[in-house]
C-alpha cells in the first residue's frame, strides 16, 4: 500500500519546487464558483418574491426564504474554499480576486436586495403616504450603504498584510479586522429564514430592520477585533469529546435550525461588540488609580 499522503498526490512531479498539479488549483474554485451560483439564485428568488407579493402572496414567503437558504449556504462554502486553498498549497492570487468577486455578489449584492425587498418593499399602505416614503427612501440608502461598506471590507481586506485590530487581542490567535461580509450576509440570511421569510407589513419593524442593516454596514468597516477560528484545523486528530459535541452541534441545527442559525449569527454579530465595550472598560477601570 502505497504511503503518500493526499497532499502529496497533488504534487506535479515534474515541477522542481514541489508545486501543485494544475487539476489541484480548480478544486478551491468550484467552491467559488459555487458561492457565485448561490449569489445569483438568491438574487432570482428575491426578484420572484417580489413579483409573487402581487400576483401570488401566499408563495412569496417561499422564495424569500429559498433566498436566505442561499446565502446561507454560500456562507458554508465560503469557509471552505480557503481553507481547502490553504490544505492544497493552491493559494493564488487569482483565487484570492476571483473570491472577492465572488463575495461582492452572494454576500453584497444579494443580501442588500433581500433586505430590500423583504423588509421595506411591502409595508402596510395603511401606514400612511409620508412615512411609506421616508421609509423607502431610507430603505434604498441602507442597502446601498451595506453593499457599499461591504465592497470597501473585501477591498481593505484584499490590500492589507497582517492587520491589527484596533482592540489586539492575545498574539497567538488570529482575528478579523471588522466584520467578514459573509457574517453580516449570514445574520441577514438567518433573521429572514427564522421569521417564517414573511415579508414585513409593520413599519415598526421595518425601522428596527434598517437600523440593523446601518449597524452591519458600520460593523464591517470598523477596526473591532472578530475572532476568525483560522486556528482550527480540520487535518488535525479530535478527541471523542470533540467529536461528540460536533455531532451534536450538527444534530441541533439538523433539526432546530431557524432557532439555531439565528443565535449563532446573533451571536457571532454581537461577539465584536462585546469584545469592544469589554476592552474599553478594562482599559478605564485598570487606569484609574486605587483610591
Amino acid at each position: 500500500m502505497s504511503s503518500m499522503t493526499w497532499r502529496d498526490r497533488l504534487i506535479d512531479p515534474r515541477s522542481p519546487d514541489r508545486r501543485p498539479r494544475r487539476a489541484a488549483y480548480a478544486l478551491p474554485t468550484l467552491f467559488t464558483a459555487g458561492n457565485v451560483f448561490l449569489g445569483f439564485y438568491a438574487l432570482i428568488e428575491a426578484f420572484l418574491g417580489s413579483m409573487a407579493m402581487v400576483t401570488d402572496a401566499a408563495s412569496a414567503p417561499g422564495h424569500f426564504r429559498n433566498a436566505a437558504v442561499a446565502i446561507g449556504w454560500a456562507v458554508f462554502l465560503d469557509g471552505l474554499d480557503g481553507r481547502i486553498a490553504r490544505m492544497t498549497n493552491t493559494v493564488s492570487e487569482f483565487g484570492r480576486e476571483m473570491d472577492s468577486l465572488a463575495d461582492s455578489v452572494t454576500f453584497g449584492i444579494a443580501p442588500a436586495v433581500l433586505a430590500f425587498t423583504w423588509g421595506v418593499q411591502f409595508l402596510d399602505p395603511s401606514t400612511g403616504a409620508t412615512i411609506l416614503e421616508y421609509l423607502h427612501r431610507s430603505g434604498y440608502f441602507l442597502a446601498f450603504l451595506y453593499l457599499l461598506c461591504g465592497a470597501a471590507r473585501l477591498a481593505r481586506f484584499n490590500i492589507t498584510k497582517n492587520p491589527v485590530p484596533k482592540n489586539p487581542g492575545r498574539p497567538d490567535r488570529k482575528y478579523f479586522v471588522g466584520m467578514p461580509i459573509p457574517s453580516a450576509a449570514g445574520a441577514i440570511a438567518a433573521i429572514v429564514y427564522a421569521t417564517g421569510s414573511e415579508p414585513l407589513h409593520s413599519w415598526i419593524y421595518s425601522v428596527c430592520w434598517l437600523a440593523l442593516l446601518a449597524l452591519l454596514a458600520f460593523l464591517m468597516v470598523c477596526t473591532w477585533r472578530y475572532p476568525s477560528f483560522k486556528d482550527l484545523s480540520l487535518t488535525q486528530p479530535r478527541s471523542p469529546l470533540s467529536i461528540i459535541l460536533i455531532g451534536s452541534f450538527i444534530y441541533l441545527i439538523w433539526v432546530f435550525s431557524k432557532p439555531v442559525l439565528l443565535a449563532l449569527a446573533i451571536t457571532y454579530v454581537a461577539s465584536g461588540i462585546v469584545i469592544r465595550i469589554g476592552g474599553v472598560a478594562r482599559r478605564k477601570f485598570k487606569g484609574r488609580p486605587a483610591g
